[in-house]
C-alpha cells in the first residue's frame, strides 16, 4: 500500500513537471511496451538500477483447501426396512461409539418377521424328525420311497426359510439365536457402524421412514485429511512426507501440524492439482468441509531472485521494467515463485539475464506508463 501512494505521488510529479525544452516534453513517452522519461522524471521517480540476482532460497507457497475424508470413512445410516422413528439420542456433533443405539425403529412388519422365524423353526423340529422316521421306515422296508422324498423336500425347504429369515433378522439387527416367544419385539435398535461423530440427522420422532431415506450421517475421524489445491509450477518442489502448518480463517493463530501423503497426477482445468495431507494430531473443532489454508516450506535450492520493490502488481499480473537507454525502459511480464528475506523468486527468468532491471521506481513507472496509455 505504500509502494501505491508513493507512486501516486511520483506520478502526480511526472505530469505535473514543468516543460523544460532542454530535456523533451514534461509528458513521458509511451510506444508499445516502452516508455521513456526525460532526466527530470528519472530523478523524480527514484528509479535505480540493478541486475537478476543468482542466490538460494527455500521459500514458502501458501495454498488453500478443504478438510476431506476418503469414502469408506463417511457413513449414510439407512434402515433396510420401513417404521416409525420412536426416539433419536444423537445430535449433530456428538461423539458415539460403533454399536451405539442412535435411534429406535417400530414397526408390525419387525413383529411379523420374528414371528415367521419361531413358526419356521418350529415346524422344522417336525419336519426333521419326520425325514428321520421315513428314512428309518424305509431302512425296515415299511415305507415308501415317494414319501421319503416328500419329507426329504419338506425338511430342506424349512431348513431354506429359516436360514433367509435369519438373515433379515440380522439386517434388522435382532440376533436369531436370541430370539424366543419371551424376546418378541416391536421395535428395533439402530447402532452406529463405526466411532466417530454425527454429522447429519435428517429425521424426527414419529417420522415414518422408507428403506431409501438416509436418517443420519457420520464420519470416522480417524482418516481425516486436508485436500489441498496446489498449482503445477509448485508440484516438483511437494514430496511424500513433506511437513506444513495448516489453519483456519477464523484462527491464523492456530496452527496444524500435517504431513503430505498423497500427490495428484491429474491437472485439473485451473491448472492445480489436489495434494493429500494427513493431520500429525486430530482437533476435533476440525469438520469435512471447512475450508484452510496452509503454508508449506520448500526444501532449499538454487534461484534467481530480485528485490519485492522491483516488481510491480497490478490486476493479478507482476511486472519488471528494463533498462533499455539512458532513460528509456520496456515494461516485461514475470511469473513469480517464493518470497525469502525481502526476495521474490522469478520463475522465468532466462530473459532477465545480464540485463539491467528497474531495481527501484517500478511502480512509479507502471502507473505512469498504464496513465499515458
Amino acid at each position: 500500500m505504500n509502494n501505491i501512494i508513493k507512486s501516486i505521488c511520483i506520478l502526480f510529479l511526472l505530469s505535473c513537471n514543468k516543460p523544460i525544452t532542454e530535456q523533451g516534453s514534461n509528458v513521458p513517452k509511451v510506444v508499445g511496451n516502452t516508455i521513456t522519461l526525460n532526466e527530470k522524471q528519472v530523478q523524480t521517480a527514484g528509479i535505480t538500477i540493478g541486475t537478476i540476482i543468482d542466490t538460494v532460497m527455500s521459500g514458502t507457497i501458501h495454498v488453500h483447501g478443504r478438510i476431506d475424508v476418503p469414502p469408506q470413512n463417511l457413513a449414510s445410516i439407512t434402515v433396510p426396512l420401513g417404521g416409525i422413528i420412536r426416539n433419536i439420542s444423537v445430535i449433530p456433533g456428538m461423539n458415539i461409539k460403533k454399536g451405539q443405539s442412535i435411534a429406535i425403529l417400530e414397526d408390525q412388519a419387525f413383529i411379523q418377521l420374528q414371528e415367521d422365524y419361531l413358526t419356521t423353526k418350529a415346524r422344522l423340529i417336525q419336519a426333521e424328525s419326520d425325514y428321520k422316521r421315513q428314512q428309518t421306515l424305509l431302512e425296515m422296508n415299511a415305507g415308501s420311497d415317494k414319501v421319503l422324498e416328500k419329507a426329504r423336500a419338506d425338511y430342506q425347504t424349512l431348513l431354506v426359510m429359516k436360514q433367509s429369515l435369519a438373515q433379515k433378522l440380522k439386517l434388522i439387527n435382532i440376533n436369531p439365536q436370541h430370539l424366543s416367544e419371551q424376546s418378541i419385539s416391536r421395535s428395533i435398535s439402530i447402532p452406529a457402524p463405526f466411532t466417530g461423530f454425527v454429522t447429519k440427522v435428517m429425521v424426527n420422532v414419529g417420522r415414518y421412514v422408507q428403506p431409501s431415506d438416509i436418517l443420519f450421517e457420520m464420519v470416522n475421524p480417524n482418516d481425516i485429511h486436508l485436500a489441498l489445491k496446489v498449482f503445477e509450477k509448485d508440484l516438483l518442489s511437494l514430496s511424500i512426507g513433506q511437513p506444513l502448518q495448516a489453519f483456519l480463517n477464523s484462527k491464523p493463530e492456530k496452527k496444524h501440524d500435517c504431513e503430505v501423503i498423497l500427490i495428484s497426477n491429474a491437472i485439473m482445468e485451473d491448472g492445480t492439482a489436489e495434494v493429500h495431507c494427513h493431520f500429525n494430531e486430530f482437533d476435533q473443532s476440525l469438520v469435512p468441509g471447512m475450508f484452510m489454508n496452509a503454508d508449506i516450506e520448500l526444501s532449499r535450492h538454487s534461484t534467481f531472485a530480485l528485490p519485492e520493490h522491483a516488481i510491480a502488481e497490478y490486476e493479478g499480473k507482476n511486472y519488471v521494467f528494463i533498462s533499455s537507454g539512458k532513460q528509456t525502459f520496456t515494461i516485461q511480464e514475470v511469473h513469480i515463485g517464493s518470497r525469502e528475506n525481502g526476495m521474490i523468486e522469478i520463475l522465468d527468468c532466462e530473459t532477465l539475464r545480464k540485463k539491467k532491471i528497474v531495481i527501484s521506481g517500478s511502480y512509479a513507472l507502471l502507473m505512469a506508463f498504464n496513465n499515458v496509455e
